[in-house]
């Protein structure tokens, strides 16, 4: 097997939250994996996962670890989009300390600008967008997720529609149309509650508790 090749410990970094790894052994296999790839967008969505409130850390922790490879990530990298995943797992959580809104909105405008220099109408974006489209959904930014899904064209992706439907694509079909009308509308964010996909955060709701990323 090739040293360099960082899946192997994206593997194993996924074993240690399975197994509720201590906080050392987690260490060594994320210094280990980023010896071999610093920017490698799935050992970062391990680690993401690893910090995530329901297993190890908190939410706080989670942004702080995904701002810091946001930042660090090269230009075009998914990586870019970690703390989206981070904004994900808290709104989908329920519970925990509050995260200001300003950095769920943060997580969300890094993850709108890397979209805007990914190709329109492809496959492999569409995670991203899909993902991005159900945040902003979350926060009411009802333009803007319109954006997102012009972008994503239509590639949509099981993960996040069966969060919450037993047909992930009826789900994200419901989701257009309803985000279609309210743009339409000019709804204010009060009156498109309804078009909101899950309960919960920041409308103040218990969802189910999801970790930070934890798909």
């Amino acid at each position: 097997a090739d040293g360099r090749d960082p899946v192997p410990w994206r593997l194993a970094l996924d074993h240690a939250r399975g197994a509720r790894a201590g906080h050392t052994y987690f260490e060594e296999l994320w210094e280990a994996a980023v010896r071999r790839a610093p920017h490698h967008h799935g050992c970062h969505v391990a680690a993401l996962r690893y910090l995530a409130a329901s297993w190890h850390g908190s939410h706080r922790e989670c942004f702080d670890f995904a701002d810091l490879a946001a930042q660090d990530a090269p230009a075009g990298s998914l990586t870019q989009a970690l703390p989206l995943r981070a904004a994900f797992g808290y709104l989908t959580d329920g519970c925990g300390p509050e995260v200001p809104r300003e950095r769920i909105e943060a997580a969300a405008d890094r993850a709108v600008a890397l979209s805007a220099l990914l190709p329109t109408g492809h496959t492999w974006p569409a995670g991203l967008r899909n993902l991005l489209t159900y945040v902003l959904v979350r926060l009411e930014r009802w333009p803007d997720a319109l954006e997102q899904l012009r972008l994503t064209g239509p590639y949509a992706t099981s993960f996040p529609w069966d969060l919450d439907a037993e047909d992930p694509l009826g789900r994200f079909l419901e989701v257009r149309q309803a985000v279609r009308a309210a743009v339409a509308a000019g709804a204010s964010g009060a009156a498109a509650g309804p078009f909101v996909p899950v309960p919960g955060r920041p409308r103040g709701g218990q969802g189910g508790r999801v970790g930070c990323g934890d798909h």
